[in-house]
């Protein structure tokens, strides 16, 4: 199960119980250079992603057996293809569990399909430098006994593990390593965490931090890598190198 590298038609799934809103995403995606795979359930999703490799899931949340959650979970384990949930519960709690469970965007019912249109391109746009090398193709950073190779997306621990990470946390501590040592406010990560649509208030940043946290710092109720600036931002306090050298601050 894997993700489509080299994007020339990307290929959407939707995975959306209504049959009316598969029908017309389809038609307007399909109007829009995108090949769009339906699916009406997690069943259909696994047969869908086992059969060929998928650029971008878009994923609804009320749906009978597993809903979007439940299917969200799962399919983190076996791969890290970006993810939209599209959803008709428009409150904080709901988006945040989205981004806890992995989900790389998220999209309130009734939605305005340029804008999602828009979210899904930027995904694309940001896979597509991963392929091409724009991430500092072949650099490698080292921070705290971890290592992160920017080409390949990986990041070892200090035990040798590869460490599973989404999209977002990739990107975000990809940004921390290029500014370590400084502060950045939820402003300028944004800024830096290109591929996905948000606002100075998104809750977002702040939970893809925490789930970054939870995977590289040591006691993450106690970080000592990500740093929480009280009313500034945050800081990424470990020395950096890049291809063996120090990082210049």
């Amino acid at each position: 199960m894997g993700t489509a590298t080299a994007i020339a038609a990307p290929t959407v799934l939707v995975v959306d119980d209504d049959d009316t809103i598969r029908s017309m995403l389809a038609r307007f995606l399909g109007e829009h250079g995108m090949r769009v795979l339906e699916a009406g359930d997690g069943s259909g999703m696994a047969q869908r992603m086992a059969a060929e490799p998928v650029n971008v899931v878009l994923l609804d949340v009320m749906m009978p057996g597993d809903d979007g959650f439940t299917l969200c979970r799962k399919l983190r384990t076996t791969s890290q293809v970006p993810v939209i949930l599209l959803t008709a519960m428009n409150g904080d709690t709901d988006r945040v569990v989205g981004l806890e469970l992995g989900a790389d965007d998220y999209i309130a019912k009734p939605f305005n399909p340029r804008e999602l249109l828009a979210r899904i391109r930027a995904l694309l746009r940001r896979a597509e430098a991963d392929w091409r090398g724009g991430a500092r193709p072949g650099s490698e950073y080292g921070f705290d006994g971890w290592t992160l190779n920017a080409r390949h997306r990986s990041l070892v621990s200090p035990q040798g593990a590869l460490t599973d990470l989404t999209s977002g946390e990739f990107d975000l501590l990809l940004a921390f390593l290029e500014h370590p040592q400084r502060v950045l406010s939820r402003d300028q990560l944004i800024d830096l965490v290109k591929g996905r649509v948000l606002t100075p208030f998104d809750r977002s940043i702040d939970v893809q931090i925490s789930r970054l946290r939870r995977k590289i710092e040591a006691s993450p109720q106690r970080p000592l890598l990500i740093k929480t600036v009280r009313n500034e931002g945050y800081l990424f306090a470990a020395d950096v190198t890049v291809g063996g050298e120090a990082r210049a601050r």
